[in-house]
């Protein structure tokens, strides 16, 4: 199978050349409201012939020596914005009340209509500055690799940069696609997307099972099938993420303008130590476990995490600062280049179940003593350790050809 994941390249370029970065940068950002314009005015309908035939003459002449490639990129570009914004609105129905009671419950009743495109109002505006670049048209690496060879307003330019990473990714014989200038505060990059193709995991090849809870104060809690637990506290990254909250707001509270450059500087540090941690946890999941393993985690939207000891401020803050999804995209990578693969599924009842009886209480978890106490069985266990082995139990469901393993309020106890 093919897996694409994105290069950072850091750019190094001299002042003439940021010039030149900054022009065609926002040269490629105008085209786009362009052509977004004119996209939105088709009724999102346009494809690349009818592009060709109705705006790319206009944008030649609109913009002389922006590179022709380039022109043609800004229509794939525009179209991209459009299509995930589609799956934005598919994945939010607009939901309104119609005004009547169910009779069982006495609630109201809802209902949800699928939203589409034509629900926007506007065309879709580019603010950022960029550029795409198509590999071997607009951009390639020169030089023994040492420098990148760019297309800008009228010329072609060379560009020194560091990846070192790169190397490993060009012996594989990777597949580079259309790439992004992209400026980040005073640096350049370029993001490349790479692919390579790694072994398919498959169910009959599977050696190991993984439940991974994922929670606040134990940032995971993993569960295998040889019954062994393995919790990864969260109190320093508590700590760590209490001591920029507490940074940030005296520099807020400063207000001057050192407070604010100091203030973009511990954005960016944070969010670095919050993707270090993600990618160490992963990192050491995907190595201890190696090839052919089923990593499980639960889908968390709309979780919320009842954590009745922090005050409603601090645990809004935790929630906010702290990035589940990334660790969810960075084990998924990782896990996939292992021949191995994460599954996702429903986190309802999770919490709740027994792993020993399968009786669904709720009463059953005691939040402040962080216990699970079956009523049924009498089974007792950490409660995040009761998440994850459940997890483990819809691993095993989907090992078994369950394709959507989830609990079913059907057997609870009297």
């Amino acid at each position: 199978m093919q897996q694409t994941l994105t290069a950072k390249i850091r750019l190094y370029p001299t002042h003439e050349q940021i010039a030149l970065f900054k022009a065609v940068t926002k040269e490629y950002q105008r085209l786009c409201n362009i052509v977004s314009q004119w996209y939105f005015d088709g009724y999102f309908n346009a494809n690349q012939k009818v592009f060709q035939k109705d705006m790319y003459h206009y944008l030649r002449n609109e913009s002389p020596k922006l590179n022709s490639q380039m022109v043609q990129s800004t229509y794939r570009t525009v179209k991209a914005r459009y299509d995930t914004v589609r799956t934005q609105l598919y994945q939010h129905p607009y939901r309104y009340d119609t005004g009547l009671i169910d009779e069982k419950t006495g609630k109201h009743i809802w209902e949800s209509i699928p939203r589409t495109l034509e629900w926007l109002w506007k065309p879709i505006h580019f603010k950022r500055p960029q550029a795409d670049y198509v590999h071997g048209s607009n951009y390639s690496f020169v030089k023994e690799r040492t420098m990148i060879s760019l297309n800008v307003l009228g010329k072609r330019i060379k560009v020194p940069f560091k990846a070192d990473y790169l190397e490993d990714l060009f012996a594989t014989n990777a597949k580079l696609g259309t790439a992004k200038l992209v400026q980040l505060k005073k640096h350049w990059f370029l993001h490349v997307p790479v692919t390579i193709e790694v072994n398919e995991w498959k169910k009959i090849c599977n050696q190991h099972i993984v439940g991974i809870d994922r929670g606040l104060r134990q940032i995971m809690t993993i569960y295998d099938e040889q019954g062994r637990t393995k919790f990864f506290n969260g109190k320093r990254v508590a700590y760590q993420r209490k001591k920029y909250a507490h940074l940030r707001k005296q520099l807020q509270a400063a207000g001057t303008k050192s407070a604010k450059r100091h203030l973009k500087r511990l954005a960016g540090r944070e969010n670095r130590w919050m993707e270090d941690v993600n990618h160490r946890l992963s990192k050491t999941l995907v190595q201890h476990y190696g090839e052919n393993t089923l990593f499980v985690l639960e889908v968390l939207t709309n979780v919320s995490f009842d954590e009745k000891n922090q005050s409603t401020r601090d645990r809004n803050r935790d929630l906010h600062s702290w990035s589940f999804y990334d660790l969810q995209v960075k084990l998924t990578y990782k896990a996939q280049a292992k021949q191995s693969q994460v599954l996702m599924v429903s986190a309802k009842y999770t919490s709740q179940r027994c792993p020993k009886c399968g009786q669904i209480r709720k009463e059953n978890r005691n939040h402040a003593l962080h216990r699970y106490d079956c009523a049924y069985c009498g089974f007792r266990t950490n409660d995040d350790r009761v998440g994850a082995m459940n997890l483990y139990e819809l691993g095993k469901q989907y090992l078994a050809g369950n394709e959507r393993p989830k609990f079913e309020l059907n057997n609870v106890a009297d």
